[in-house]
C-alpha cells in the first residue's frame, strides 16, 4: 500500500526537494504552497501524514492545523519551523500536531519520524 504524505510550505523549493525526497522512499508526495490548498489536498486525498510549515501568508499553520483536524483527525501533522517559538510550538500541540521540527531539516531525523507516525497509525 501507498502511504501518502502532504508537504505545505510556502517555498517552492522545500516542497520540491521534500517531494523527492520522500518519493524516491515509495510516497505518494502531494505539496502545497498555501493553506488553502493544502485543506483542499487533505479533504481529497486524506494524507496520513502532512509536513505543515507554521510561519506562511494568508492561513497560517496553526490555522491550517486545526483545520485539518476537524477535516482528517487521524492525520499525522509534524510542525515544520524555522524558528523555534516555544508559544506556537505549545499551541500546535494543544491543538494536536504529532510533532515540530526547525529548518534546516535533518532528513534523517525527518523520515525516521515520519516513519514512526504511520507505525502509530497502524496500532
Amino acid at each position: 500500500m501507498i502511504t501518502k504524505l502532504l508537504v505545505v510550505d510556502d517555498e517552492v523549493e522545500i516542497c520540491d526537494f521534500l517531494k523527492t525526497f520522500f518519493e524516491e522512499r515509495n510516497y505518494k508526495v502531494f505539496t502545497a504552497l498555501n493553506g488553502e490548498t493544502a485543506l483542499r489536498v487533505v479533504e481529497k486525498e486524506k494524507p496520513a501524514v502532512v509536513l505543515l510549515d507554521i510561519k506562511m501568508p494568508g492561513l497560517d499553520g496553526i490555522e491550517v492545523l486545526k483545520r485539518i483536524k476537524a477535516l482528517h483527525p487521524t492525520a499525522k501533522v509534524i510542525m515544520v519551523t524555522a524558528i523555534e517559538t516555544r508559544d506556537k510550538i505549545e499551541e500546535a500541540t494543544r491543538l494536536g500536531a504529532d510533532n515540530y521540527i526547525t529548518k534546516p531539516l535533518s532528513l534523517e531525523y525527518l523520515e525516521t519520524d515520519v516513519r514512526d507516525k504511520l507505525e502509530s497509525l497502524a496500532r
